[in-house]
């Protein structure tokens, strides 16, 4: 994504060019035809009619009752824009650790095209005031809220989830728990405590699929995969969490 917007920032417009920040690392498969091993296509197909559509011959409907549908086009889309729609329009700033990491979606880099010394004066006032922007924008026919944040010495932006969008429900009723058992767990906690190293989490299922894959092209089989061992359990929950807590003080 090469996306063209400007950042509002009360009376300063900042144009920057947005960039996906997030590569999709997974493995992709085709779906191939058993029989024969010919890759399947993907067909629009009309039942009505009984024949393949073509791109040019879709239009988006929305079905306001059954089977009764009314249509929009791409120029009714950008008349229910407004001018603010097409930027990055801040509406307050608040502290990072009052956005639940479950509202966040996805990441995009924020780029100057122009005006870098507003850009960079931007950049230093976010770094310097650890605060978040949050922003409302549009895009692809959507309106988001946004986060804008400094990180990675640079500007990164987060669309959000909606409140309604989010499924998880409070619960309601407080359980007591054993103090025993709750200090023990604390401290296990403490002991497995470390920093946030995410260039040491690899995705070993993915390296395994690629090693599967070379086998295949070479013509060798694919072995069972034989791991770590499997972790015991153990039922007695204070037991349990006595003997992890051992390891743990043992390792360190």
């Amino acid at each position: 994504m090469n996306y063209q917007t400007a950042i509002s920032f009360g009376l300063v417009n900042i144009p920057v060019l947005m960039n996906s920040a997030i590569k999709d690392n997974n493995i992709t498969f085709n779906m191939l035809h058993k029989k024969c091993g010919e890759r399947l296509e993907y067909i629009r197909y009309c039942p009505h009619c009984k024949k393949e559509v073509k791109t040019s011959e879709i239009e988006k409907g929305y079905e306001f009752s059954k089977d009764e549908y009314i249509t929009l086009t791409d120029e009714d889309f950008e008349k229910l824009k407004s001018e603010n729609d097409k930027v990055l329009e801040i509406i307050a700033f608040v502290n990072i650790s009052e956005i639940d990491p479950v509202y966040y979606e996805k990441s995009y880099t924020l780029t100057p095209m122009k005006n870098t010394k507003a850009f960079n004066l931007f950049k230093e006032a976010l770094r310097k005031s650890k605060k978040v922007a949050i922003a409302r924008t549009v895009m692809r026919n959507k309106e988001y809220f946004v986060s804008i944040r400094f990180g990675y010495e640079n500007i990164i932006m987060d669309t959000l989830y909606y409140e309604e969008e989010i499924k998880i429900q409070k619960e309601k009723t407080k359980k007591e728990v054993n103090t025993k058992e709750l200090t023990t767990a604390i401290k296990l906690i403490d002991a497995m405590s470390g920093k946030f190293t995410p260039e040491k989490y690899i995705d070993e299922y993915q390296t395994r699929l690629r090693k599967a894959i070379d086998k295949k092209i070479n013509g060798k089989s694919v072995h069972k995969y034989r791991g770590k061992k499997k972790l015991k359990s153990v039922n007695d929950l204070m037991k349990a969490l006595e003997e992890s807590l051992n390891e743990k003080t043992k390792k360190k």
